[in-house]
């Protein structure tokens, strides 16, 4: 699965991939090969990159288009 919105989410900021992989605690490369789809992320990777941008991972996944994350369950 290639993540296109990791990638744009990441331009739109003007940040490297560098700055997310330093985020990420991983190698560049790592990342890199995430955003270009050759390798999969863990669910818990995407969980952290929901939280850096403050989206949901069903957006990062492109389930849906709305960029506010969900709200939290208080119970």
């Amino acid at each position: 699965m290639k993540y296109e919105r990791i990638r744009n989410l990441r331009e739109d900021k003007d940040w490297t991939q560098q700055n997310i992989a330093d985020m990420l605690f991983i190698n560049r490369r790592t990342y890199a090969a995430y955003e270009n789809g050759i390798n999969s992320m863990t669910p818990e990777t995407l969980c952290k990159i929901a939280d850096i941008y403050g989206t949901s991972v069903d957006y990062l996944l492109g389930r849906t288009d709305v960029f506010e994350p969900y709200p939290k369950n208080n119970t």
